[in-house]
């Protein structure tokens, strides 16, 4: 038996769809040309599935921070800030983020996955129960079996399931701890958190939201789902991510609770990796400069989230979720999904593929993620080019139907 047996199942899947075109999870991007364009096989491409929501990846005062601290402080910190000490670039950062998210403490981590993972496994423990909701990030998941707790998992965005599966923990050892998203990153909705706030209070619970999709997209001040719905207050941790509305690379997690910086020193994940480099620390500090200098940022990107929401939904298009900057259209099946792939790419456009199993209730889906970026003649062509494989593939055959 050969050591890679097991994922032959996968394999032949992933056979199965590079013999009807491209590959759709190993992309190839020849040149980025900027936040919302790159050449894809010779074709200037309009990117639609990259998760840049504020465009940031060529703002000109990030770039030029970044290579001023990789010409001054080195390619790499070789080592963790438990062993090696921290740089005071990573001490700005997280006094930064503290302040844009209005928390007492912050901790920074070299990825968002690690954030997860060392947010989670330092919080919770063997005593504790974990309360998930269903459709939690891959990095969630992996955090909740890192921490030894009891997981509990709750159906998706229903604070009613919640309330039940806490009431039975009235007897039990430990503290429990609830997980949810602000924006879900697979359909684009948006947590009833307002709601799930009044479980938790009632309980006794603590709750932590990854604003990973959400933080520099909802919210006055793009502060996160915890801003929209008037709840920063109450929301005991935050989790997120650099990689998307910031730009760049890294996470974070945050809080007001007083001891908070114990993660420091308990929480492996923290402990034991490299820290993030001073070029990539500085990039999302500068970013958040940005964000706080300029709401109008976001006031753009909803108006494209807005446009694009509406010219696929007039198309017929059938969308999962209200519009948000992430726009999920579903479609009848994994053939119909893939033929809309690879067809989009051929006209110029990239959006992300998503199908069982990483999708919630085996849906498949083609995923767009809007830019604040984005020119309205983009998203107009996007919806162009949506319109002209539809009337192909209507044409192939008169009795098919985009919905399963």
């Amino acid at each position: 038996m050969d050591i890679f047996d097991k994922y032959e199942t996968i394999a032949s899947r992933r056979d199965s769809l590079l013999q009807a075109g491209l590959n759709p999870f190993g992309l190839r991007m020849d040149k980025i040309l900027s936040p919302t364009e790159a050449l894809i096989n010779g074709r200037r491409t309009i990117l639609v599935g990259t998760n840049n929501y504020l465009g940031l990846t060529f703002d000109p005062d990030c770039i030029e921070a970044g290579c001023e601290a990789m010409r001054e402080q080195g390619t790499g910190t070789t080592g963790s800030r438990i062993a090696n000490g921290s740089y005071v670039l990573h001490e700005q950062l997280e006094q930064a983020i503290a302040r844009y998210l209005k928390c007492k403490s912050a901790i920074v981590f070299p990825t968002g996955y690690q954030a997860n993972l060392g947010m989670i496994a330092g919080l919770a423990g063997p005593k504790d129960t974990i309360l998930l909701d269903a459709d939690s990030h891959a990095s969630i998941y992996d955090g909740c079996r890192l921490s030894g707790a009891t997981l509990i998992r709750f159906r998706h965005n229903d604070p009613a399931d919640l309330d039940r599966r806490l009431s039975r923990l009235k007897n039990e050892d430990g503290v429990a701890l609830v997980i949810v998203e602000g924006i879900y990153s697979m359909l684009g909705d948006i947590a009833p958190l307002n709601e799930f706030i009044e479980v938790k209070k009632r309980h006794g619970a603590f709750i932590l939201v990854d604003e990973a999709h959400s933080l520099g997209v909802m919210g006055e001040h793009g502060r996160g789902v915890a801003e929209a719905c008037g709840v920063e207050d109450d929301v005991d941790f935050v989790a997120g991510t650099f990689s998307k509305s910031l730009g760049a690379i890294g996470g974070f997690g945050a809080s007001n609770h007083p001891h908070f910086d114990r993660l420091r020193y308990c929480s492996r994940p923290y402990m034991f990796t490299a820290s993030a480099s001073p070029a990539s620390v500085v990039t999302v500090t500068k970013a958040i400069e940005k964000i706080e200098q300029n709401p109008d940022l976001i006031r753009k990107l909803w108006r494209n989230a807005d446009a694009l929401y509406e010219g696929l939904s007039s198309l017929g298009f059938e969308i999962c979720a209200p519009a948000s900057p992430v726009i999920a259209v579903r479609l009848a099946d994994e053939q119909t999904a893939v033929y809309f792939w690879n067809r989009l790419v051929e006209e110029g456009v990239y959006v992300n593929l998503a199908i069982p199993p990483g999708t919630p209730n085996g849906v498949c889906l083609l995923r767009c993620s809007v830019s604040a970026a984005h020119s309205e003649a983009q998203i107009q062509e996007v919806c162009t080019r949506f319109a002209k494989i539809l009337a192909e593939w209507q044409a192939q055959d008169t009795t098919a139907s985009l919905r399963g």
